[in-house]
């Protein structure tokens, strides 16, 4: 099994490349922005951190990449797992300094954390508990309500149908944690530093035949 973490020039992927390579002793791990190394992929990883204009350019300023996205997730259906913004790309649009065209895979958009506690700060940075709504998905086996993962985002995407949505956290308004739908998933949170539950739900990710 081949899993390709791609390469949008947006944070360090080192350490998503690190939590796969652990959990992943049968597959080959690779870290790339080409567009052919996508389309070979048997799973595909998008993460992305900072502001969502500038990941999607990130993507768009790579030969075919979009392209290739497409090809490999929406037309041949391999599992694909977004994390943070990685994540909010896979939305219709995204309301960050202006609005941008997401990929358009999940119907819905990115709006700015709104909590009603003026002393909740934005960006939201730090651990927070999951509240499953989808118990049964198999990218959640094992991972229960209750369990922290670590999130650092200002933004998250608002669903257009709430059966997309796999998890929530509460931070001062329910807060998209997680979504799914086909062999699509994301994930608002990093699973590559939510330590033993994160490194739980990559496992999940590469054991999912969806």
């Amino acid at each position: 099994m081949t899993v390709v973490i791609v390469d949008c020039g947006s944070g360090n992927l080192r350490s998503a490349a690190k939590a796969f390579e652990r959990v992943a002793a049968h597959a080959r791990v690779v870290v790339s922005d080409d567009a052919a190394a996508v389309r070979a992929a048997d799973r595909v990883v998008l993460p992305g951190v900072g502001a969502f204009a500038d990941c999607k350019a990130g993507l768009a300023a790579r030969p075919g990449l979009i392209e290739a996205l497409d090809d490999a997730v929406i037309r041949h259906a391999r599992p694909f797992l977004g994390i943070c913004v990685g994540m909010q790309l896979m939305a219709a649009r995204g309301r960050e300094h202006g609005v941008h065209a997401g990929l358009g895979w999940i119907a819905g958009e990115v709006v700015r954390l709104a909590p009603a506690d003026p002393a909740l700060k934005v960006p939201h940075m730090g651990w927070n508990e999951l509240d499953i709504a989808r118990e049964s998905h198999p990218l959640l086996e094992n991972i229960e309500s209750g369990e922290h993962m670590y999130f650092v985002h200002g933004y998250h995407l608002r669903c257009d149908d709430d059966a997309t949505v796999l998890a929530t956290t509460d931070y001062g308004e329910p807060v998209t944690a997680a979504v799914a739908r086909d062999n699509l998933a994301g994930v608002q949170f990093h699973p590559e530093k939510s330590q033993a539950a994160g490194l739980k739900l990559i496992a999940n990710f590469l054991r999912w035949t969806p």
